[in-house]
């Protein structure tokens, strides 16, 4: 009498499931550290935003032939400028960049826009006598 196999043994079953948790052990803190990468990609992008709005602003002010703290429409918005770039504050580059989701705007010189829950991480906008500075710092995240 031939005997055929239905199904997998109980052994076969507890081994398969062991291998499956040694390899989402060592899986695991890739995945965990792919969070900071996150932040630190999020501020960078919001960084680049904050230079291109200020880039943007600086290019209409021109092309308008207005005087270096002549206030510019972006979007519909008043963009109140310093130095040929928007200010510091709520109303320059805060309506320059018009869409601020997942952080929060506040302070003045800096404008600090800060990353949602999460610590520190933050990106900062200053209206320099020479230009502007938008530094990320990421080492609280």
């Amino acid at each position: 009498m031939i005997r055929f196999q239905r199904g997998f043994t109980l052994i076969e079953l507890v081994l398969v499931i062991v291998i499956l948790g040694i390899l989402a052990a060592t899986a695991l803190p890739r995945f965990v550290d792919l969070s900071l990468q996150a932040r630190v990609a999020t501020l960078n992008g919001m960084a680049g935003g904050i230079r291109s709005a200020a880039s943007i602003a600086k290019a209409t002010q021109l092309s308008a032939n207005l005087a270096v703290a002549a206030a510019i429409s972006m979007e519909g918005n008043t963009v109140t400028m310093a130095n040929r770039y928007p200010t510091d504050d709520a109303t320059g580059i805060d309506n320059a960049i018009t869409d601020m989701t997942g952080f929060t705007p506040t302070g003045t010189a800096p404008r600090i826009f800060q990353l949602n829950n999460s610590g520190t991480c933050e990106v900062r906008y200053t209206n320099t006598a020479t230009g502007y500075t938008a530094q990320v710092f990421s080492g609280g995240c």
